[in-house]
C-alpha cells in the first residue's frame, strides 16, 4: 500500500502527480523586467523547462509532463491569460493532478488565483527551490538556513489553507497537509521565529569563525568549488579527496558545506570546500540566508568555478554564477583568484572536445580554464599543478638556519611549508630555503634563523 512521506508527498503508486509549466514570455521583455518576468533569462524555453522538470523530479514528485506556454504579457491576477488557466484547469480535472508547478515567480494573488482555478496546489519556482533546499539540508546549520528562508518567503504569503511552520522531514510542507501541530500563520509568529533562528545562525557564524581562525593558525590555503548546480562539484571533490559526499545527476545533491584537507603534488596541503549549486534566479531570500555557509567561498584563496562544459547551456550559466558570486561581493576579474574548470569533456565527442582545447589555450595564462572529466581524472593532475601555480604566486620564499640536530623544527617545516632546497652550512647548521603562504611567513620567522638572500649567497 501506498503512503505519504513525512513532507506531506506520497510514495510508490500513490506519488504527487504534478504539471510543471513553463510560462515564458515570447518577446523581448522591456528593460525594466526583471529575471521572474523574464527578463535577463538568454536560455532557451525547451532549456528552461528541462531545467523546471528536472527541478521537480528532484522533490521525488510524479511528472505527469513539462509544458512550455508561450505568453505575449503576463496577467497581474493569475500570471496566464484565461484561455491558458482554463485549459490547464482542464487537464488538472481529467489527469487527476495534485500539484502545479510555475516555472517562475507568482504574486500571492497569482498563487492563490491559480490555486481556485485549477483546484490543485501550486507553487512557484521559489517555492519548488525551497523545498529541494528543505529536503537536502543536513546540518544544524542547513536547516536554519532554509527555514528562515522559507519563512521569510511565507511572510506575504499566509494562504492558511496549506501553509504551515511546523518544521518536518522531507521538506517544509509546501506540498503536504498540516503538520503535527498546527501553527497560527501570521505575522507575529512569524517575525518572532525568524528572531530565533536569526539569533541561533549568530552563534553557529561564531563557531565557524572560530574554525576557520583556528585552521588559519595551521594555516592551510583554501581552495572552493562553485558551480551551477548538477555540474560535477561533488563527483570532483570525491575524486581529490576520496571523501563520500554525495554525487548523483541530481540537481541540489549537496546542500550543506563540506571541507576535507587534500596534500598537492610538491607536499603543500590545502583545504578544499564543496559547496551548494547555484541556479538561475535564485531566490534573493536564499542567498541572504546562505551567506554562512558560502563564507568560505569568501575567504578562499582560490575559487574553481567548475562548468559543465556539455551543457547546451554552459555559457548562461557561467553568468549566472559569476552574477551570484557577484552579489557575495567576489570580484571574478581578480587575477589568479578564481579559476575555470571546464568539467565533463568526457561527454563530448572528439572534435567538440578540440574546439575546446583550443578555446581554452586561446586564453591568457592567468585566466586559463582548464579541461578535465571529475569522472575518469582526466585533467585532474594538470588541475592540481594549476592550483598550486596559482597559490605559489603568493608565497613567500625564506632562507633558514637550523641547528642541524633540531630533528622537531626540520618536521614541523616539511609538514607547514614546502622545502626548495636543503644544504648543509658550518657549525652544525642546517640550511633550508622554503615557500609559505603569506600568513604563515611571520610564524616561521619567530620559530627560525632567517637568513637574509645575501648573506646565503656569500656563505655558499
Amino acid at each position: 500500500m501506498p503512503g505519504k512521506a513525512p513532507g506531506g508527498v506520497e510514495t510508490g503508486a500513490g506519488r504527487t502527480r504534478a504539471l510543471v509549466i513553463g510560462p515564458y514570455l515570447h518577446a523581448r521583455p522591456p528593460r525594466h523586467a526583471t529575471p521572474a518576468q523574464g527578463g535577463g533569462n538568454s536560455r532557451s524555453p525547451e532549456a528552461r523547462i528541462a531545467e523546471a522538470r528536472g527541478l521537480a523530479q528532484a522533490i521525488d514528485v510524479d511528472v505527469v509532463d513539462a509544458l512550455i506556454v508561450t505568453l505575449g504579457q503576463i496577467r497581474p491576477a493569475t500570471y496566464l491569460g484565461q484561455g491558458k488557466v482554463e485549459d490547464i484547469a482542464a487537464r488538472t480535472k481529467t489527469e487527476d493532478i495534485d500539484l502545479v508547478i510555475m516555472d517562475c515567480a507568482l504574486s500571492p494573488v497569482q498563487q492563490r488565483n491559480l490555486e481556485k482555478a485549477f483546484a490543485a496546489k501550486v507553487i512557484d519556482r521559489t517555492g519548488l527551490i525551497l523545498e529541494i533546499f528543505g529536503r537536502r539540508a543536513l546540518t544544524r546549520e542547513g536547516t536554519l538556513q532554509v527555514e528562515l528562508a522559507h519563512l521569510t518567503y511565507q511572510k506575504s504569503r499566509l494562504v492558511r489553507s496549506w501553509t504551515h511552520l511546523e518544521r518536518q522531514r522531507g521538506g517544509f510542507g509546501f506540498l503536504g497537509g498540516p503538520g503535527e501541530t498546527q501553527i497560527e500563520t501570521d505575522r507575529r509568529l512569524i517575525q518572532e521565529r525568524i528572531a530565533r533562528i536569526e539569533r541561533e545562525l549568530e552563534k553557529v557564524k561564531k563557531t565557524r569563525g572560530l574554525h576557520r581562525k583556528s585552521r588559519r593558525s595551521v594555516p592551510y590555503p583554501v581552495v572552493a568549488l562553485v558551480g551551477y548546480t548538477n555540474a560535477g562539484k561533488s563527483t570532483l571533490f570525491n575524486r581529490l579527496t576520496r571523501a563520500g559526499v554525495v554525487a548523483e545527476d541530481m540537481l541540489f545533491a549537496t546542500l550543506d558545506p563540506t571541507l576535507r584537507a587534500l596534500k598537492l603534488p610538491r607536499g603543500s596541503e590545502i583545504i578544499l570546500s564543496d559547496t551548494v549549486g547555484f541556479i538561475s534566479d535564485l531566490p534573493t531570500m536564499l542567498i541572504a540566508a546562505f551567506k554562512a555557509t558560502l563564507e568560505e567561498v569568501l575567504e578562499a584563496d582560490i575559487i574553481l568555478h567548475v562548468r559543465d562544459i556539455a551543457h547546451e547551456d554552459s555559457e548562461a550559466q557561467r553568468a549566472d554564477v559569476d552574477a551570484v558570486l557577484a552579489e557575495l561581493g567576489i570580484d571574478v576579474q581578480k587575477p589568479g583568484r578564481l579559476l575555470e574548470v571546464w568539467n565533463k569533456i568526457d561527454a563530448v565527442d572528439s572534435e567538440r572536445g578540440l574546439a575546446l582545447l583550443n578555446a581554452a589555450r586561446r586564453q591568457p595564462p592567468n585566466n586559463r580554464p582548464v579541461l578535465i572529466s571529475a569522472l575518469t581524472g582526466q585533467g585532474v593532475d594538470d588541475l592540481l599543478s594549476r592550483i598550486e601555480t596559482l597559490l605559489g604566486a603568493e608565497r613567500v620564499i625564506l632562507d633558514l638556519s637550523l641547528d642541524a640536530g633540531d630533528g622537531q623544527g626540520r618536521h614541523w617545516l616539511y609538514e607547514h611549508s614546502e622545502v626548495l632546497s636543503r644544504s648543509d652550512g658550518t657549525e652544525g647548521r642546517l640550511l633550508l630555503t622554503v615557500s609559505v603562504p603569506p600568513a604563515l611567513a611571520e610564524t616561521v620567522r619567530r620559530r627560525f634563523i632567517e637568513i637574509p638572500r645575501r648573506a646565503r649567497a656569500a656563505r655558499q
